[in-house]
């Protein structure tokens, strides 16, 4: 058998998103303009099967993610064979990845025993009560706080603004210098990251995108970028600051809960990618809980 998946384009918003309305998750990986904007560095595509959508890779290393769609369970085990079915006809193993726990529980009452999940913590998602980062109240914030205060005093003409079509092209051009003064263009997933952010930037209308900026001294500093994911999460993709303004990546981390994250009872600050420093950074944070996200394979294959 075949199956045939497709570069995500942005024609392929409305029916994305449509299938993704079904996922009940809050990862940050189940949002169209994540799938559509990644899919430009990483050889993903999607399909939908038997009316459940279906994100994976075919060249290379095959792995899939679980099929989400109105068919429910019923409809995930039709599908979940079918892919069974063309790693078995081409000899390759049958993976899963970007699975989540509650992934793994749906897996199991299909297929008790039959596949096992190693969880991978680089890839686990952050997840903050929102309005904690908006009043760091409390012992655990006071470094938080001390940095906001010092902000404030360092510059007092600071302002936040929302990001609209006004302030894109600044926030594209403080971009541009944040990718020089940052060697984006020696790392391989530095250089990733900024085109990912600049296409946030270019497309942040027709992505539906929600945004705020930081000013000081007229110019912005910093800018952070993100949309909803499932029923009560907010989720950050973008988030970028001038390293030389003390306290920027604090404050607009901040001003963002506070203006962008009303109705929302959590912020997905996304995941470390195994740097230990970014690590601290958000553990410092205190996150309510993680995204854990495993790779599922057979158990006969293990």
């Amino acid at each position: 058998m075949e199956i045939n998946l497709k570069r995500p384009e942005l024609e392929d918003r409305a029916q994305i998103n449509y299938y993704l309305g079904y996922a009940d998750t809050r990862s940050c990986e189940m949002t169209f303009a994540n799938s559509y904007l990644w899919s430009r560095h990483y050889d993903v595509g999607f399909a939908i099967i038997e009316d459940m959508l279906v994100f994976g890779h075919t060249a290379g290393e095959v792995s899939f993610t679980v099929p989400v769609g109105p068919g429910g369970q019923e409809a995930r085990k039709r599908v979940l064979d079918m892919l069974m079915v063309y790693c078995e006809e081409r000899n390759v193993p049958f993976q899963l990845h970007n699975v989540t726990k509650e992934d793994f529980d749906r897996l199991e009452e299909l297929y008790p025993g039959e596949f096992s999940i190693v969880y991978e913590r680089e890839y686990a998602d952050y997840v903050y009560e929102t309005e904690k980062l908006i009043h760091l109240s409390g012992k655990k914030y006071h470094s938080k706080k001390n940095h906001i205060n010092k902000f404030k005093a360092l510059y007092p003409d600071w302002r936040y603004e929302p990001i609209t079509r006004d302030n894109l092209e600044e926030c594209f051009q403080m971009g541009l210098r944040w990718r020089e003064l940052n060697g984006c263009e020696e790392d391989e997933e530095k250089h990733a990251e900024i085109c990912v952010t600049l296409n946030f930037l270019r497309l942040f209308e027709e992505l539906e995108m929600r945004g705020g900026a930081l000013r000081v001294n007229g110019k912005i500093v910093a800018f952070t970028i993100g949309e909803p994911v499932g029923k009560d999460t907010l989720v950050v993709h973008i988030e970028k600051a001038f390293s030389d303004i003390q306290g920027a990546y604090t404050m607009i981390n901040q001003q963002f809960a506070e203006h962008e994250g009303e109705g929302f009872t959590y912020l997905n600050r996304e995941e470390d990618m195994g740097e230990e420093g970014l690590r601290q950074a958000k553990m410092s944070y205190k996150p309510v809980f993680l995204i854990e996200k495993g790779v599922v394979r057979k158990r006969s294959l293990l």
